[in-house]
C-alpha cells in the first residue's frame, strides 16, 4: 500500500511539474497584443503658385516592428512615401517601394531632407492654417488616419 500511494503521489507531482511547464510555454509565446503605430507632429507643406506636389511629415512610433507601406488622402490623386539620398555627390529623391521600416519602439521621423510623404496631382492648392487628412498603412497595424497641419517645417537646429 506504501508503494502505490508514494506512486500516486509521484504521479501527481510529475503531472503538476507537467502542466506547470506547459502554462509558461504558452505564456512567453502568447503575442504582446494587436500591433499599433503612434502618429505626431503631422505637417504638410502649403503649396503657393498653383503648385501640384507637396511634401509631408511627421513622426512614427510602432509597438512592434512593422513597415509603412502606403498612404492615401482625398485632397491628392497619387501619395507615396519617398527617400532623399546622395548620389554622385547630388540630393535625389524617389519613392520607397517596398515602404518604410519601423522598429519596435522607436520613433521614426518623415521630415524635410530625408524620408518624407509626397501628396502629388493635388485636387486644390493647400493653404496654411488647412488640415490635410491622411491615411496610413501599416504592414501589421491597423490603418490609422490622422489630420496634418498645413504649414511651414520648423527651421533645422
Amino acid at each position: 500500500m506504501t508503494h502505490t500511494l508514494e506512486r500516486s503521489t509521484m504521479t501527481r507531482l510529475l503531472l503538476s511539474a507537467c502542466l506547470l511547464t506547459l502554462a509558461a510555454c504558452g505564456q512567453a509565446s502568447a503575442p504582446a497584443g494587436p500591433a499599433t503605430v503612434a502618429v505626431s507632429d503631422a505637417l504638410c507643406r502649403p503649396t503657393p503658385n498653383g503648385r501640384d506636389v507637396t511634401g509631408c511629415y511627421l513622426t512614427l512610433t510602432a509597438s512592434q516592428a512593422d513597415r509603412l507601406i502606403s498612404v492615401g488622402s482625398p485632397v491628392s490623386g497619387l501619395a507615396q512615401i519617398h527617400e532623399m539620398k546622395t548620389e554622385n555627390g547630388m540630393m535625389m529623391m524617389g519613392e520607397l517601394k517596398d515602404g518604410l521600416a519601423l522598429p519596435a519602439g522607436e520613433a521614426v521621423s518623415l521630415a524635410p531632407g530625408g524620408n518624407h510623404i509626397m501628396l502629388l496631382q493635388l485636387k486644390q492648392p493647400l493653404a496654411a492654417g488647412e488640415q490635410v487628412p491622411l491615411t496610413l498603412t501599416f504592414e501589421h497595424a491597423q490603418p490609422v488616419g490622422v489630420r496634418a497641419a498645413v504649414g511651414q517645417p520648423p527651421a533645422a537646429s
